[in-house]
């Protein structure tokens, strides 16, 4: 089996990925796919740890005329629920799998530690970060690109429901060119929606690797460990 060229990565899932085909909130099937991919990043020697969006449940803005505030703590719950969903396709994929949240929830995850993820991490186990920041007005586009800081992650695998960054919106303009990379300073300046602009200018501050690729097929998250070149690049 190919060896990868990231040791430890951060994966940025979407809520919307874990629904990918299905009528309800979960596809199950999907989920087992990924936890397959998973698995083979293990198995070649990468450490993982996963951020998980929470669309699939919740958005803030979906909360009308709800306090902001309370709106994103629901935000941050429905990233719980789908750690815990995910947690268990890769329980079910014989996984060691630990939850780590910002905010303590007894019974349901443990909470944040830098030193104790990255022990994790280490000793093999993945470690699915939820809830977010902790805090609302952040993303978990945010969140991810925080902890994958804090863990000293390689790079942040990005996984969208397109295959990268287009010149133009793909699905508009059937003369749009996916690009192989983009600098930070093209993403805030044109004010591009590859990613929250609270995230990109971290990442840019922080000098972060972070690639964006498709989950149409699972198989792409081994692609990306392995440094295959798919997806877009984000660059500094």
């Amino acid at each position: 089996m190919e060896k990868p060229i990231y040791k430890r990565v951060l994966l940025k899932l979407s809520g919307e990925a874990l629904a990918e085909g299905s009528s309800g909130l979960y596809n199950y099937g999907f989920i087992d796919k990924i936890a397959e991919q998973i698995k083979k990043c293990l198995e070649t020697g990468s450490e993982v740890a996963l951020v998980i969006g929470g669309g699939n449940i919740w958005r803030g803005r979906q909360g009308g005329g709800m306090d902001r505030v309370r709106a994103d703590k629901m935000g941050m719950l429905a990233t719980v629920m789908n750690a815990i969903a995910v947690q268990d396709s890769l329980v079910n994929a014989e996984i060691d799998t630990e939850i780590m949240t910002p905010i303590i929830i007894q019974g349901v995850s443990e909470q944040f530690s830098k030193d104790k993820a990255i022990k994790y991490l280490e000793s093999g186990k993945v470690v699915i970060f939820g809830a977010g920041t902790g805090n609302p007005y952040f993303s978990t586009d945010t969140g991810a690109l925080l902890k994958a800081a804090e863990i000293g992650a390689d790079v942040a695998l990005f996984a969208k429901n397109i295959d990268g960054v287009y010149t133009a919106d793909p699905k508009k303009y059937s003369n749009a060119v996916k690009l192989d990379s983009i600098t930070y300073d093209e993403i805030i300046s044109k004010r591009l929606g590859v990613i929250d602009m609270t995230a990109a200018v971290f990442g840019m501050d922080n000098k972060m690797k972070i690639l964006l690729f498709g989950l149409a097929n699972p198989e792409n998250i081994f692609k990306a460990v392995k440094g295959e070149k798919i997806g877009t690049l984000l660059t500094f």
